[in-house]
């Protein structure tokens, strides 16, 4: 049926392209490990949105730079983050943004709500939201256990309770 309709309406082919191949792939156990790969962010003097795609066995598959924003700010929206996620087959991914600005890692009410955006998308397309993470230049903020690691601030430890609740009616 389709070939005769190709004729008619545009066929669309979906298609992902790895624009560089790499080593091994590192696997992610912690908001600690998945911040190390974000490290150049931190002193990026625009904002920028980051999503890390993972596999079933949270093995990184892929990064893709979702938005790429001014000064103090970055526009969002799920439609953008998950595109990569479905052409990849992520089973899961980490968002992650820099504050350029350097002032103090904190998530804002925009911050939460793009989370709480993401989180309920992810839940519809079965791709979960391990984290959204926000890192900057803090100097001083090191992992006491290994000093090259700077931390980043975590909004699932930070607000958990967006991973809990239930996914709101549609």
């Amino acid at each position: 049926m389709l070939k005769h309709l190709k004729y008619r309406l545009p066929v669309f082919r979906l298609m992902m392209v790895k624009e560089a191949k790499t080593g091994t792939l590192p696997s992610i156990k912690s908001a600690l490990d998945a911040a190390e790969l974000f490290m150049p962010l931190c002193f990026a003097p625009e904002e920028h949105f980051v999503a890390l795609h993972l596999n079933s066995k949270y093995e990184v598959i892929g990064l893709h730079e979702v938005s790429h924003g001014t000064l103090s700010a970055s526009l969002v929206h799920p439609r953008e983050v998950f595109k990569a996620a479905l052409v990849a087959n992520s089973y899961a991914i980490i968002v992650c943004h820099n504050h350029p600005s350097g002032a103090r890692l904190s998530a804002s009410r925009e911050d939460i709500a793009t989370t709480r955006m993401l989180i309920d998308a992810g839940k519809i397309l079965g791709i979960s939201v391990i984290d959204h993470l926000i890192v900057g230049p803090q100097p001083g903020l090191v992992d006491k256990k290994n000093k090259s690691r700077v931390i980043p601030l975590s909004i699932r430890e930070e607000h958990p309770e967006l991973w809990e609740r239930e996914l709101e009616q549609i």
